[in-house]
């Protein structure tokens, strides 16, 4: 069902540190930070020849990373994204196997303008889980 890593998230406390961070020392080519106000964050992505690094800056006090932040002050890996083919269908076959989706379980708008899910750590190995369609 899932197909290629499209991105590893990681949270950060410093976005414009953790830019320097890759551009400067790992001189990785780096994106512009881009708001997403539906989603409570900023995100850049820093391009690999085979996926990419989502860096995640909490925008705003309710931004849904701010508590990682607490428990992880220094950041860290927040989730991995998997590109499915049709979302929908990926959902509707997860949710029949018992694993939970959050939110309202309706695809949203996703940073590169797809439609997305999250599925709950829990049922994934601790790991935050996001769906991307392809």
């Amino acid at each position: 069902m899932i197909g290629r890593l499209n991105h590893v998230a990681i949270a950060v406390p410093d976005l414009a540190a953790a830019i320097a961070t890759y551009r400067d020392t790992l001189g990785a080519r780096v994106s512009d930070i881009v708001p997403q106000p539906d989603h409570g964050v900023n995100t850049v992505f820093v391009e690999l020849p085979n996926t990419k690094i989502e860096l995640l800056g909490a925008l705003g006090a309710g931004s849904p990373i701010v508590k990682f932040l607490e428990r992880n002050p220094e950041g860290g890996i927040h989730h991995l994204c998997y590109e499915v083919e049709d979302i929908l269908v990926a959902r509707d076959r997860l949710l029949a196997a018992g694993a939970r989706v959050l939110g309202s379980g309706e695809p949203r708008l996703g940073a590169h303008g797809k439609p997305v899910l999250f599925l709950h750590p829990k049922d994934f190995l601790g790991t935050l889980v996001e769906l991307e369609q392809a």
